[in-house]
């Protein structure tokens, strides 16, 4: 078992989860652009230099770095499972690991992330820091480069049907997200055969 963080941890991390609650709360009432740090520090109940010390900047409340957790799900899927296999698997793991207020709360950041155009360029960083990671990955999963062609390939066919899924989710927040991204992959899975 591991050990619990210590006071000093624990309420960092309640302050950090505070100042993002009310910048997403603040964001969805006044929009990104019209909200300033000062009024998310307000309203958690800070001082603008405490939202930058755990913020390097606006664009940092809404992109939480979620892959981490993808990543060490899909390093301990089984290691027969093919790589859509392997990515749907993952994102059951990580689906089901997350309460529905996380849910609700990633959902609110995802549509953030893809509507926004300040954000949408650090987005599109992220996405590819995590298709190269994924790739790399995959390419250790099956013994090969990530320079491969084939592991190139369905990298980018697992990455296309999961951000297809992602853009109509942003549209539709009442999409059962999970079960779509598994649907989807599953297509993916069987040929896309129509």
């Amino acid at each position: 078992m591991g050990e619990r963080p210590g006071l000093r941890e624990r309420k960092k991390a309640k302050t950090r989860a505070l100042i993002q609650k009310e910048a997403l709360r603040l964001f969805r009432e006044q929009g990104y652009a019209a909200t300033t740090v000062e009024q998310i520090a307000e309203a958690a109940e800070v001082a603008p230099s405490t939202v930058f010390r755990y913020f390097a900047t606006k664009e940092d409340l809404v992109l939480v770095d979620q892959f981490p957790l993808f990543m060490r799900a899909l390093q301990e899927v089984p290691p027969e499972l093919g790589p859509v296999q392997a990515v749907r698997a993952t994102l059951r793991v990580v689906f089901d690991a997350q309460a529905p207020e996380e849910f609700a709360e990633s959902m609110e950041r995802e549509k953030l992330m893809f509507t926004v155009p300040e954000l949408w360029a650090a987005t599109l960083e992220n996405v590819t820091g995590l298709i190269g990671t994924m790739r790399g990955l995959l390419a250790a999963r099956a013994g090969r480069d990530p320079g491969d062609p084939e592991i190139r390939n369905v990298t980018g066919a697992i990455v296309g049907v999961i951000m297809a899924v992602w853009f109509d989710w942003v549209k539709d927040p009442d999409m059962d997200a999970p079960a779509e991204f598994d649907r989807a992959l599953g297509h993916l899975e069987d040929g896309l055969r129509t």
